[in-house]
């Protein structure tokens, strides 16, 4: 229905929604190409790509790349169902605990990959979300071009170019940082290890939400050093007066959460909760490291604020990357270490002497051509969809008494399942059928989330997934008979 305050894009993206419920165009059948509905409607080329990325964004049609646009066969004229509720906030023990999750974690994330199975267990986004093809025309033409690419030309703290751009970032979602506070890591991971080693020793023990993401708890065991998991609400993040109190009766050496899009539960935390987390750092002396990996993949009108804008003494460590935004395969993260920086750069040299130079320099050309924003909108979009349909099909194959969080962003869902279930076992009987999840045990130092799973909804929804889906309601079905 045509109205006074619609656009042309948004006129013509009616139209099409239009024939589409008339049966004039049917799941599967292709949409004209940019080029022809430009002529044939009397439109502009941008007008008719923001209409086609509107009918994407709500889910009635999908792209294939180097094909064009398609009408989505699932969802023609199906009603999706209600999720279920939300799980409650954990209540972890307040004690140290050495840490032993890597063996898990390494099984799960090998299996991922065999049997072609489908990866509701994998950590990372879709890969076709990335713009892998516009980021390997960058690679190539700087190989071509010649010019350092060795070991040397990029010790720490990395490559200027990649520098300044992480730096005009920050500064266009409200962090004022200088180029002299960045080091360029391999990836997020090594940002949190480097953090974690510059803060604390073998031995201290690090405050962790309850779940928390397993790369946090990789570092601390890693290190040879002990975990205490703090009450943490699915939907406010971890309780600062729980840590406060713990903090009173036993020595707790850092921090390390991720206050936005938590992975696993997806939370953002609020603006109260980050501003006392940090000023109870302050006050103990206690150095956070803030993982940010997900601050892009937000579903919300505004880019999230964080722990390090809080920070007026340097006891934020922020870490991040841009494997969940850009690209997973090229492993370039980075961290603002604060009064650490120092020591930081000096451990960055001493682990893996730089991060190479060609991955660097291709992101960086990628991010001063522009377009990172358009990429992120249609990606916070699509996620923002695919989260919806998922919650909405767990609801309908999952048993009675299944629980899912409400995610702010990311990609990931964090399901309660009855008590009676053990998370391992599905995950064996699933992996059995290529199907693959991510059990509660991984984010844990304890056996709390024994029924509990992670799932991946960031994948293009197909009748593979849903069909996976299925199975595994079927599978729990059976083992609460």
């Amino acid at each position: 229905m045509k109205t006074a305050r619609q656009s042309l894009y948004q006129r013509f993206a009616e139209q099409i929604k239009t024939s589409v419920q008339n049966g004039v165009l049917r799941p599967g059948d292709r949409l004209s190409s940019v080029r022809q509905a430009s002529q044939q409607h009397g439109l502009s080329i941008t007008t008719v790509v923001r209409a086609y990325e509107l009918l994407e964004s709500s889910g009635l049609v999908e792209s294939h790349p180097q094909s064009g646009y398609f009408v989505r066969a699932q969802f023609a004229a199906t009603a999706l169902p209600v999720s279920p509720a939300e799980p409650g906030r954990s209540m972890p023990l307040p004690v140290s605990a050495e840490v032993d999750v890597s063996r898990h974690v390494l099984a799960t994330l090998k299996s991922i990959h065999q049997y072609d199975a489908i990866p509701l267990g994998s950590p990372y986004p879709d890969p076709s979300l990335f713009p892998a093809r516009r980021i390997s025309q960058y690679n190539g033409a700087i190989l071509r071009s010649g010019g350092p690419l060795g070991v040397l030309d990029d010790l720490p703290p990395g490559h200027p170019d990649l520098i300044r751009q992480i730096v005009r970032r920050h500064l266009e979602t409200g962090l004022v940082v200088s180029p002299d506070d960045v080091v360029v890591t391999v990836g997020a991971t090594e940002a949190i290890n480097l953090c974690l080693q510059a803060v604390a020793k073998a031995g201290d023990t690090i405050a962790v939400e309850s779940p928390t993401f397993y790369a946090m708890l990789h570092a601390i065991e890693r290190l040879g050093m002990r975990a205490i998991e703090v009450p943490t609400d699915p939907r406010l993040g971890m309780d600062v007066a729980a840590l406060s109190t713990i903090m009173q009766s036993q020595p707790v050496a850092a921090c390390m959460v991720m206050p936005n899009f938590q992975n696993p539960l997806g939370f953002e935390m609020p603006e109260d909760s980050k501003r006392q987390l940090v000023e109870l750092g302050a006050r103990y002396n206690m150095p956070i490291i803030e993982n940010g990996v997900c601050n892009e993949l937000y579903f919300g009108t505004a880019h999230p604020s964080v722990l390090k804008a809080y920070d007026k003494r340097g006891m934020v460590l922020y870490c991040s990357s841009f494997s969940k935004s850009l690209t997973s395969a090229y492993r370039i993260g980075w961290t603002l270490p604060g009064r650490y920086r120092a020591q930081v750069e000096k451990l960055k040299f001493l682990n893996t002497l730089s991060t190479s130079t060609l991955p660097q320099r291709a992101i960086a050309a990628y991010l001063m051509a522009g377009g990172y924003d358009r990429h992120l909108r249609r990606v916070r979009r699509t996620l923002q969809q695919r989260c919806d349909i998922m919650s909405a099909f767990v609801g309908r194959f999952f048993p009675a008494g299944t629980r899912i969080t409400r995610p702010g962003g990311g990609y990931v869902l964090w399901i309660e399942l009855p008590p009676a279930i053990d998370s391992m076992a599905l995950y064996r009987q699933a992996l059995a059928e290529g199907i693959t999840i991510a059990p509660g045990r991984l984010f844990s130092t304890s056996d709390a989330y024994r029924s509990f799973i992670r799932l991946n909804y960031s994948y293009s929804w197909t009748p593979h997934i849903e069909q996976a889906l299925r199975r595994l309601g079927e599978m729990l079905a059976a083992m609460l008979d």
